[in-house]
């Protein structure tokens, strides 16, 4: 939860029977209900002047007072012997080749096995010293890959580093491309999607473009894409597509592919079947068909062009080449 001033609300009679934190989430749509229960719990929400439980039921009329923001203690990434694939090094920063399943950082307020098997643990290992710009837990980061998402990311060594790049990155300067396979036939050859992108009110860990308003319109999300192949066989159509990105908002390809009623394959959360039809056996991919496939920028210290590739890995070439039969 962002710094914020207290907060007053009256809840209207029509809220009778809701639970405290319940409501609270649908009144603090910015803020997850984990965060809510752990106000709560610190005794940041009083009900009427009172201290309260989240299950509190709410009789209606009652004024709840919202004060400051959870208090987490900090946390810091440790290092872990975990392999990493690494495309290139050198004093300032390295390229990595991202598998999925891999989690960037571990999430603010997340301890214990939360705070382990993530990209940065394996990268504090294997590098010993990272950037401090992002902060203790998520050192040397610069962007991210969605869990389930493969490929290229950049790291940074140092904090000069860590800036330059990261200006680029605001900017825009730094090219992105993905390979992502969708279920059905895009129709056009290629595209542009411009639509904002927000949290989903009621199911927390989805983002949307339906959510935008005139007071909340969401952050600006651009994601261009261009037909490679349309494959049709036993499980259905899908196409191959090439993504160019130029922000990089939280599950922006997914949500945007979603959004044309395409979904990428294998990402269940944004509408894609879990398992294909019409095969024997059951068919199923178990991660996204998205792949962070080429990356270009400039050297943060001499000012060089860099461009990496990175294929299809085995598992994707894999069911790639199963659902054409």
């Amino acid at each position: 939860m962002s710094e914020t001033p207290t907060k007053t609300f009256l809840v209207p009679a029509t809220d009778q029977g809701r639970r405290l934190d319940h409501w609270l989430a649908s009144r603090l749509p910015d803020v997850s209900r984990v965060r809510i229960q752990q106000l709560i719990a610190q005794d940041k929400v009083r009900v009427n002047g009172i201290a309260a439980k989240p299950s509190l039921r709410l009789r209606g009329r009652e004024e709840v007072v919202v004060r400051g923001q959870v208090e987490l203690p900090p946390l810091k990434a440790f290092p872990e012997d975990i392999p990493l694939d690494v495309i290139y090094e050198d004093e300032h920063l390295a390229v990595i080749n991202k598998p999925a399943g891999m989690a960037v950082h571990a999430g603010s307020g997340k301890a214990g096995a939360g705070n382990q098997g993530t990209l940065v643990n394996a990268l504090l290992h294997r590098f010993g010293t990272l950037s401090q710009t992002a902060g203790t837990l998520r050192p040397g980061i610069v962007h991210r890959l969605d869990k389930e998402t493969s490929g290229l990311l950049v790291v940074a060594k140092t904090d000069t580093a860590h800036r330059k790049l990261a200006r680029q990155f605001a900017g825009r300067e730094v090219n992105k491309t993905y390979l992502a396979l969708v279920h059905g036939w895009v129709k056009a050859e290629q595209g542009t999607i411009k639509a904002p992108i927000s949290r989903d009110r009621v199911r927390r860990r989805r983002m949307t473009t339906r959510r935008a308003t005139p007071d909340k319109p969401g952050r600006a999300a651009v994601t261009h894409w261009n037909v490679l192949k349309r494959i049709e066989g036993k499980g259905g159509k899908f196409t191959l597509l090439e993504v160019k990105i130029e922000t990089g908002r939280t599950h922006q390809i997914r949500v945007h592919l979603s959004s044309l009623g395409h979904p990428v394959a294998g990402d269940t959360l944004y509408g894609a079947p879990r398992n294909l039809p019409g095969y024997g056996e059951t068919v199923s991919l178990g991660r996204n068909f998205l792949h962070a496939s080429a990356l270009q920028f400039r050297h943060p210290a001499t000012n060089a062009s860099l461009a990496f590739e990175q294929p299809l890995p085995e598992a994707l070439e894999t069911f790639f080449r199963r659902i054409g039969k």
